[in-house]
Formats: C-alpha cells, sequence, structure tokens
C-alpha cells in the first residue's frame, strides 16, 4: 500500500467517523462502504490515485471537508477524480429526476479514471440497498442503468462486472415477493403550512447579503508574483483572472505562489461553484460544503465571493435562529399530533416535568395560554421524538443514536448563535443538514 492511499484511509475514516457517519441499513461504520469500493477498483488497477479517490469519493459530499481540503491534501489530479464522483446538482435543481439528469451528465463528462471508481461504488451499492430495501431497489436499479449507459469511459472489466450485478439484482426483486407492508410515513397536519413558510423563509436573505466585494481582477499574463504583491499588501485571498477582457476563473494567494503568470495560477468556476446574488443562504451553504469559495454572481459576472467564515455575520445567524425556531414549533406539532399529555409525562423525568410546569405557570401569569407541551424544553422535545420509533425513522434518522447525535449538534449550534460564539468552525455539519433540509 502507497503512502498516498494510507494517508487517505486515515483523511476518509477520521472525517467520516467524526460526525458518526453509518451505512443505512446495517448501521456498521461508513468506512465498510469505502474499503469495498476501494477493493473493487483494485481488481482492474494498481493506480495509488484511483483507490485514493475510491478511498475520498463520499468525503466532499458527507462530510465537512472540501475539495480544496482534498487537493492541499492529495493533489490536483486526486482532487480532480473526487470532484467528477461529487454530485453537483443542488435540491432547488428540481425533483429526484431532474437532479440525478444533473448528476448523470456530470458523470458523462468524466475521465476514465472516475468512471471506473463510480463503476466500483454502483456495484457495492447495488448489492447492499437490493439485499436491505427491495422497495426501493427498485428506483435505484432503473437509475442505475441509466448512470452503465454513459459511464461509456470506464473500465470493461468492471463494466461488465457492474452489468452482472444489476442483472442479478433484478433477477433477485423479481423473485422476492411483494415487500411487506411498511409503516406508513409520518403524516403531518401542518405539513403544507410547514413547506409553505420553509419556502417563504428560505427567500428573506439573499448571496448578495452577505457576499464580499470581489475587488481584484488580474490579466492572465500578468506575473503572478506582482499579482500576489497585491493582494498580500490589501489583504486579500482571492482574486478573478481575466482572459481577452473576460472574467474567466479565480486564483488564490496559494496559487499565485507556485505560478510564473495568474492564467497558469488561475482555476476555473465549478459548475456547483456560483450562485446568483439572488440566490438563498441554503443554496449558498450548500455550494460551501462542497468548495471553499462560493462566487456570486450578478447579470452574469461574477462579482461576489462568500466563504464559510460568513455565516458568522448577523444575517446569516439571523436566519439560523429562524430554522432553529422553525424546527421547535414543528417538532411540538408533532408530539402534539402523536402523543396525548399523560403518554409523554410518562417519559420525562420529574425534575424535567416539574421544570415544565414551572415554565407553564411563569407563562401563564403573563397572561398567556401555553399548554405544556409549549413549555418543554428542545432537550425534552428531542427526547420525545427518539423514544417514538416511527417519528424519529420518519425524520430521516436511521437510528436512535444518530438522532441524539443530532440533538446535541442542534443545541450546540443554538446555544454558540445565543451567546456569539464562532459557528463556522464547530457546528458546520449541523448548519449544512439545516439548510439541506430547507432545500427539500
Amino acid at each position: 500500500m502507497s503512502e498516498l492511499v494510507s494517508r487517505a484511509i486515515r483523511f476518509a475514516t477520521q472525517a467520516h467517523e467524526r460526525i458518526d457517519h453509518r451505512r443505512k441499513y446495517s448501521g456498521q461504520p461508513y468506512t465498510d462502504h469505502l474499503k469495498q469500493v476501494a477493493e473493487i477498483v483494485g481488481t482492474v488497477t494498481d493506480d495509488q490515485e484511483m483507490i485514493a479517490a475510491a478511498w475520498l469519493h463520499d468525503v466532499v459530499e458527507d462530510t465537512p471537508a472540501t475539495i480544496d481540503d482534498i487537493e492541499r491534501e492529495f493533489g490536483l489530479s486526486v482532487a480532480r477524480l473526487v470532484h467528477s464522483l461529487t454530485d453537483i446538482s443542488k435540491p432547488s435543481d428540481g425533483n429526484r429526476a431532474e437532479r440525478k439528469a444533473i448528476d448523470r451528465a456530470h458523470l458523462a463528462n468524466a475521465c476514465h479514471r472516475a468512471q471506473t471508481i463510480k463503476l466500483a461504488d454502483l456495484i457495492d451499492n447495488c448489492q447492499d440497498i437490493t439485499h436491505h430495501d427491495p422497495r426501493f431497489a427498485t428506483l435505484f436499479l432503473k437509475e442505475m442503468d441509466a448512470l452503465l449507459e454513459v459511464l461509456d469511459k470506464a473500465d470493461p472489466t468492471l463494466m461488465r462486472r457492474a452489468r452482472k450485478t444489476l442483472s442479478k439484482c433484478r433477477s433477485r426483486l423479481d423473485q422476492l415477493a411483494a415487500p411487506e407492508t411498511q409503516p406508513e410515513p409520518v403524516e403531518e397536519t401542518d405539513h403544507k403550512l410547514w413547506s409553505h413558510f420553509r419556502h417563504q423563509f428560505n427567500g428573506i436573505f439573499t448571496a448578495k447579503d452577505i457576499a464580499e466585494l470581489l475587488e481584484f481582477s488580474f490579466d492572465a499574463d500578468m506575473p503572478a508574483s506582482q499579482a500576489g504583491a497585491i493582494l498580500q499588501r490589501r489583504n486579500f485571498e482571492v482574486a478573478t483572472i481575466r482572459l481577452e477582457g473576460e472574467i474567466k476563473g479565480f486564483t488564490t494567494l496559494d496559487h499565485l505562489g507556485n505560478a510564473g503568470t495568474c492564467g497558469m495560477a488561475m482555476r476555473p468556476f465549478a459548475p456547483d461553484q456560483v450562485v446568483t446574488s439572488e440566490a438563498g443562504f441554503a443554496e449558498v451553504i450548500h455550494v460551501l460544503t462542497r468548495h471553499d469559495h462560493c462566487f456570486v454572481s450578478q447579470y452574469g459576472q461574477v462579482l461576489g465571493l462568500i466563504t464559510r467564515g460568513d455565516v458568522n455575520k448577523p444575517y446569516m445567524r439571523m436566519w439560523l435562529f429562524g430554522i432553529i425556531t422553525l424546527t421547535e414549533m414543528r417538532l411540538t406539532e408533532l408530539i402534539r399530533q402523536h402523543y396525548h399529555d399523560k403518554d409523554w409525562q410518562a417519559l420525562l423525568s420529574p425534575a424535567r416535568l416539574e421544570a415544565a410546569r414551572k415554565l407553564q405557570q411563569e407563562r401563564r401569569r403573563l397572561g398567556q395560554h401555553p399548554d405544556l407541551t409549549d413549555c418543554l424544553q428542545m432537550a425534552d422535545k428531542g427526547q420525545l421524538i427518539i423514544q417514538n420509533d416511527l417519528l424519529f425513522t420518519s425524520l430521516g434518522f436511521p437510528s436512535k443514536s444518530s438522532a441524539r447525535k443530532v440533538l446535541k449538534q442542534f443545541q450546540s449550534l443554538r446555544n454558540n448563535l445565543a451567546h456569539a460564539q464562532d459557528i463556522s468552525t464547530y457546528d458546520w455539519a449541523q448548519i449544512a443538514r439545516m439548510a439541506n433540509r430547507m432545500l427539500e
């Protein structure tokens, strides 16, 4: 095993373990999947960059790491492979079919190395999903079939294996009896109101409210050392690069330091890296889960820049506080719908129940009319959700432990917002999760 692959294993393992990322159905560490994909790739090549990328292929989509992090740690070649394997569609791009079409086109343009890694990913996922979730497997196999049609540069041996796996999984589905009746998902009486409120809230603040103006734009033939000196003097990290008078990409101080001209240091804007000035904050955060830099365009011209540090700005903090309020309201309604007062009261400790009653008395003294459910603390509401199997699974949690972890992160974010603490470093995973839910 090469040093590159060893570092990739450590990086991927730490990134996925840090968020307690597990396989959806088995609950096993997510690294089990990464190992399988890397081993499948290893059956057709000894290309160490490909094997490293196989270990890293889900890091950008699923953890706080970005493409830029991958480049810094493993170089441009590995980073390009990981980017090719990372979905570029956004929840705002449309329904699942529309988003899958965008991601399919992205993979169709990928190199043969990336397409080969994708085959390995499909092979392992196909077997896992068919075994554990026949209902969803019907859709997944159709999507896999469509993907195989565009992976025409991939390794032929692995393509034959992928098609054989697809055929076996289809036969397995055909042989299975109709899936057992599954519990119906939780039907929220306030679902339409929640969706309406969520979409309205998404439009309150936009990218232009927090974007910083990109003050410097250099011609491609300008010496990189000269451009770097200008940025250092003005304490800027990023500038755009012009080719024949048109902005075509960007560069950073780090990239300028290793190049002769600005053109040599230029990086093109990735398709999923630019948003319009009217894009909502949720879309901005979606970009920043994949890239260090989110560029903002107006009238087709890139003029602004947003980084993760900008989530600490007042408008973003107000928006996040609003989402937290909406989420607490939603949890309260779910508890009302699926518990009677006496039922949930028996699940809380006497101390927690007494705290809720004292708050209810105080609010009634002030002329308000809350019921006891309104006076529960966030931790109490989360505990009640977790103890109802139907509720926590319907909210997308694969296990009670994962639900508890998310609840802890949610409370951390709320507390750090309330006390004006930095939220870009320690609360990023929760911010990204909340933003994604706002885009669904």
